[in-house]
């Protein structure tokens, strides 16, 4: 077999099958992990009957939604209704395919770089660009569902994604800014010999890029596309079968690229916490592959513990906290790092400190801060008039 062959068409078309099935296998895991986690932080069961601890649940619920009907409405546009959902997936498998899960590894004599793709001097660019398709898709399902609730479901999700993806992009160049590159691995680089993960001076950064993840893959409290409680289902109520379980799995998929490109911009990427520390080089007996995994699997809980903890927001106060207050804080942001990166690591340095002290100073102000007395009419008992 020739090197051109093996290199240029073998081995990425075995990667992206490979991320094709994984993303399967991590959606229908992940369903599990949440509904289990769900019950416990809610003080109750979570699935527990189908294998044990309930593991097989994912195995049934997927064999119930192949097999199940796939109803259409009679007056959709049955292209456009086919197609919404493939707009959500394809961009999901292509961004984790643009992700590098680790560093350069050799198998049976083949030397490959962990990700699908090959390594972009513009991937972050491209990763953008990708990740902007998923709301024509959410629009096309909707619309051509030919129904009320489905329509208002897009209009909400175009709304939405289009808003935070500004404040999103404007955090992802403060990345940019740090590192002087856009491709994907020489970010991680970046961090190495900085010998600091940009999550500390680019704290803001990574929290306006978390914050408008949320919102971008329609998460609590930033489900309103979907909110069961106005509009039945959303942009999805008239998928059923399937179709559906292609929506459930883009979900899952878009937390993920998230999560991963969170950790490659902020969190190092496969570096272990402190690489440039030499007395912490036995964390490197932990290949760099769960290193990256592990800070992705952290993120999803959180964003499994946002659901069981924050309620729904209104939609006017979806859209003031994206146009009121996302983005100018990311704009100040912008300038901060860009005056900080002309110093180059030193100036991040000190640009990380001043931000983790300012955080460490409000969270014990929020701490040491005295409760507020409970007021009189408050503790006094209503009077209650109770008649036969």
């Amino acid at each position: 077999m020739s090197h051109t062959l093996l290199h240029n068409v073998l081995i990425p078309f075995l990667k992206g099958a490979i991320t094709v099935v994984a993303l399967g296998l991590a959606a229908g895991i992940l369903t599990w992990i949440e509904r289990r986690l769900l019950g416990r932080l809610q003080i109750r069961k979570g699935p527990n009957r189908v294998g044990p601890q309930g593991f097989f649940q994912w195995i049934a619920d997927t064999v119930k939604l192949v097999f199940k009907e796939d109803i259409v409405p009679s007056r959709a546009e049955k292209a456009l209704h086919l197609l919404g959902p493939l707009l959500l997936f394809v961009p999901a498998v292509v961004v984790l395919g643009l992700v590098p899960w680790g560093p350069e590894f050799t198998l049976f004599g083949v030397t490959t770089p962990l990700h699908a793709a090959a390594d972009l001097n513009v991937g972050l660019l491209l990763i953008l660009a990708v990740s902007t398709i998923g709301v024509y898709g959410i629009i096309l399902s909707g619309w051509a569902s030919n129904s009320k609730y489905p329509l208002l479901g897009g209009l909400r999700s175009a709304a939405q994604l289009i808003s935070y993806e500004v404040p999103m992009g404007l955090a992802v160049v403060s990345a940019i800014l740090m590192s002087g590159s856009l491709s994907m691995v020489e970010i991680i680089e970046a961090q190495r010999k900085a010998g600091v993960w940009f999550v500390f001076p680019g704290l803001i950064a990574f929290f306006l890029y978390f914050v408008s993840g949320v919102a971008e893959t329609n998460r609590t409290p930033f489900d309103l596309p979907e909110a069961e409680s106005e509009l039945v289902g959303g942009f999805h109520t008239e998928y059923s079968g399937f179709r559906w379980a292609v929506f459930f799995m883009s979900e899952y998929g878009n937390m993920i690229s998230v999560s991963a490109v969170a950790t490659t911009l902020f969190f190092g990427g496969w570096l272990r916490p402190f690489p440039n520390v030499a007395w912490l080089s036995f964390l490197d007996v932990i290949p760099a592959f769960f290193w990256f995994a592990g800070k992705v699997f952290l993120f999803l809980m959180v964003y499994i513990w946002f659901r069981a903890t924050f309620p729904r927001y209104r939609f006017d106060q979806l859209m003031a906290l994206g146009w009121k207050t996302l983005i100018p804080i990311s704009l100040g942001n912008l300038a901060l790092v860009a005056i900080a990166a002309l110093w180059g690591a030193a100036g991040l340095k000190v640009l990380g400190a001043v931000l983790v002290l300012l955080v460490a100073a409000g969270f014990i102000a929020v701490w040491m801060r005295p409760a507020r007395p409970r007021s009189s009419t408050t503790m006094a008992s209503p009077n209650v008039e109770v008649r036969a």
